[in-house]
């Protein structure tokens, strides 16, 4: 059987090969909602599939996107990356997906290899500031849009969370249980860093202990984003002879290790100890018990950060401030605050 061409769907539909290829591409010039139904028709009569590596090399772009999260197995960087390869498919493309595991060296590998695959752009979730990534950013004419994270050191389009606001929402809520004070589970950096969310999270935390009056002196702890290793830092943080009596955590993840100390030290939650976290990976609604979080809108962060990538039209020059997109925060009250 002859392979059938762009030419055989053209006759067939009564059209022409551009037209065609605007149908198959999905641009870039509009095409007519029944001369669209046509052409899609004659494609599936005809069985017709297009070659991809030749639409690539003749348009030096392909359908693909690159996706750099610093480790896909904690769920909130899996959830993101799953919700970006939705958005992306809705587009007709599709997603590589490489983790940095929070190293400069292994970011720097990925941003090379995915654009030098000549992707159609690329979402970065950084692993941190680095002048390094800024650097090759900067010698590669690509569409980049940093996701979740906006490191200082990078000046592209962001789309983020109020990070700093749903943190403040969540230590205000379990400190209105008329909790002393409020203990926070932060990152392991010492200095802050810059457009980092669990640097803005430890942020909002400070932000809702001051405006109530409290003092945050030695109430901060630095943990791993992990619950594994959270999980060892909470054990000795809850053993002590200060234990406190409510815990923010950066991240879902370090909740959920928080969760599991307090069960092995026999401590209950919330009774003896308040737990609210960060992320509201779908993990948070079934652990014992159920936790608080900061829920942030992914989907929609998602969709946005796929169509800044693909659309022009979308990308105006400006500011720093005029390429930042960011989607509020929400509190999701479940059982391990004390309401329910």
């Amino acid at each position: 059987m002859a392979k059938v061409t762009r030419d055989d769907v053209a006759r067939l539909a009564g059209t022409s090969t551009a037209v065609v290829s605007y149908v198959i591409n999905n641009g870039p010039r509009p095409v007519a909602p029944a001369t669209r139904e046509r052409v899609q028709a004659a494609i599936a009569q005809l069985g017709y599939r297009p070659d991809r590596v030749a639409q690539a090399m003749a348009s030096r772009r392909t359908d693909l996107i690159g996706l750099i999260v610093p480790d896909a197995r904690q769920p909130f960087f899996g959830e993101m990356a799953h919700a970006v390869e939705q958005a992306a498919s809705d587009r007709g493309k599709m997603v590589l997906v490489g983790n940095s595991d929070y190293l400069d060296d292994r970011e720097i590998h990925y941003l090379r290899a995915f654009l030098g695959m000549r992707v159609s752009g690329l979402i970065l979730i950084s692993q941190g500031p680095s002048a390094n990534a800024a650097a090759e950013i900067e010698a590669w004419d690509a569409r980049i849009v940093l996701l979740h994270e906006r490191p200082e050191a990078i000046d592209e389009y962001a789309v983020v969370t109020d990070d700093i606001g749903g943190a403040q929402l969540a230590t205000r809520h379990l400190l209105e249980h008329g909790h002393a004070y409020v203990a926070c589970l932060g990152g392991t950096e010492k200095t802050p860093v810059l457009g980092d969310p669990v640097t803005d999270h430890v942020e909002g935390w400070r932000r809702a202990m001051r405006e109530s009056g409290r003092s945050i002196e030695g109430r901060l702890f630095q943990a791993p984003y992990n619950r594994y290793d959270a999980y060892q830092v909470a054990l000795g943080l809850l053993a002590g002879p200060d234990r406190p009596p409510a815990i923010f955590c950066a991240t879902d993840d370090q909740a959920i290790g928080v969760l599991r100390a307090a069960r092995e030290l026999r401590i209950d939650v919330p009774g003896e100890l308040a737990v609210a976290g960060f992320d509201d990976v779908k993990e948070a609604a079934l652990t014992d018990p159920p936790l608080t979080t900061v829920a942030s809108d992914r989907e929609a962060m998602a969709r946005a950060a796929v169509d800044l990538v693909l659309d022009d039209s979308l990308r105006v020059n400006g500011t720093r401030r005029d390429r930042l997109r960011q989607f509020p925060s929400r509190l999701v009250v479940r059982a391990s605050c004390g309401c329910q």
